[in-house]
């Protein structure tokens, strides 16, 4: 069997060597002539996978080790009697852990108090669900709307948009890219959209750029319906606008689920599809991931809120501020905005979880102690010092 797979597959020369020779190429060098006799391709989101790239190909199974799967033309791959899977759900906690850091580093900066604060998740499936539950744990108020969730369950914990729009001071989209079908999520975020949403309200985007109507939210920035915007995804991807950079007091480049414990959970569920597709026995055991730099996270939280307790943790766990500027220092010099974009993604530094950090705690209270585990933290409390 012959297998083609993208370089940005983390470990993916080692897991699919197993099942059969297996070619790794650079995403966008990926071609007709490097597929056409292969039975699989695993790819992540950056390989158009379409009849451009497959019409005559011997391939079977394509699979994505991303969570998404806008990069296929699904219709195609069906017509054909291709297999087309991806991974839900792998990158769902390391975009929930951006989110809670764009929050911490806003709140640090702007001097504000998350929890007197309620935030509006557009989108509750495995990304949206798990902000929800981290942004509880920090004791915000939290409105869900899903319209397909409340069609299929008829919860009536999910809310009307015009709700989330009225009573939130902070929007976060974690919904798919569609055009069609009942819900369309395509310029979700318009003119409409911000002129109902409360004035100065807070608007974050961790999903798809296209849900995002970039010239509205330009001018409801001008008009001061919105106060600041936080961008990991852009419309044009990767030749964003310089206009909405510059605006965007948070602005990264889609790395949001770009942890490696995400990339490699992507991987482990493609190769076990792939597994399974072909009806082979799972034989590679992944490799350990590098631990994170710093592993022991050490907070004296004597004197200081929750809240400050939490940022001078998660902070430390992830610079999201060194992403920011990353993005900022590569589109502002000579190359095109472009190849800078990819570039960025390509070699984007390994970025571990929460979980990979332990946090050694003193004079914590238990409510922090809970909030640090809740975020996922492993708490050491040091010489058995807590404040009840």
């Amino acid at each position: 069997m012959k297998i083609v797979c993208a370089t940005s597959v983390y470990q993916g020369r080692e897991a699919f060597s197993t099942l059969g020779d297996t070619l790794v190429l650079s995403d966008q060098a990926i071609n007709r002539a490097d597929v056409a006799g292969a039975d699989a391709l695993i790819v992540r989101s950056k390989t158009r996978v379409d009849a451009g790239l497959l019409a005559g190909s011997a391939v079977r199974f394509v699979g994505t080790a991303t969570a998404g799967s806008d990069h296929f033309d699904g219709a195609f791959l069906t017509r054909s009697g291709i297999a087309g899977v991806s991974a839900p759900g792998c990158n769902a906690n390391g975009v929930a852990e951006y989110v809670i850091t764009s929050l911490l580093w806003l709140a640090e900066r702007k001097n504000l108090i998350l929890s007197e604060k309620t935030i509006g998740v557009i989108g509750v499936g495995s990304v949206g669900n798990l902000v929800a539950e981290k942004c509880r744990a920090l004791g915000m108020n939290v409105m869900l709307n899903d319209p397909p969730l409340l069609d299929a369950t008829r919860d009536p914990g999910y809310q009307p948009l015009e709700d989330l729009l009225e009573y939130a001071d902070i929007l976060t989209l974690h919904v798919p890219l569609t055009k069609t079908g009942r819900y369309p999520t395509y310029h979700l975020a318009d003119c409409r959209f911000f002129a109902q949403a409360r004035p100065g309200v807070l608007f974050l985007n961790a999903s798809r750029g296209e849900v995002t109507d970039s010239e509205a939210l330009l001018m409801a920035m001008d008009g001061g319906l919105v106060g600041e915007c936080m961008l990991d995804v852009w419309e044009e991807e990767p030749e964003i606008s310089r206009s909405l950079l510059d605006r965007a007091i948070i602005a990264t480049p889609h790395i949001a689920g770009y942890s490696l414990d995400g990339r490699l959970r992507g991987t482990e569920m493609i190769y076990r599809e792939a597994c399974n597709f072909f009806e082979q026995e799972l034989a590679w055991v992944p490799e350990a991931l590098p631990p994170p730099d710093p592993c022991v996270l050490e907070l004296d939280a004597r004197g200081l809120s929750d809240e400050e307790a939490l940022w001078r943790i998660v902070g430390r766990a992830y610079d999201i501020a060194r992403d920011d500027a990353m993005l900022r220092d590569a589109v502002g010099g000579p190359d095109p905005i472009g190849p800078a974009f990819n570039r960025l993604r390509v070699s984007y530094p390994i970025r571990r979880e929460f979980a990979a950090h332990t946090v050694n705690l003193m004079h914590g209270t238990d409510r922090l102690l809970k909030k640090l585990q809740s975020l996922g933290f492993s708490v050491v409390l040091r010489e058995d010092q807590t404040d009840g």
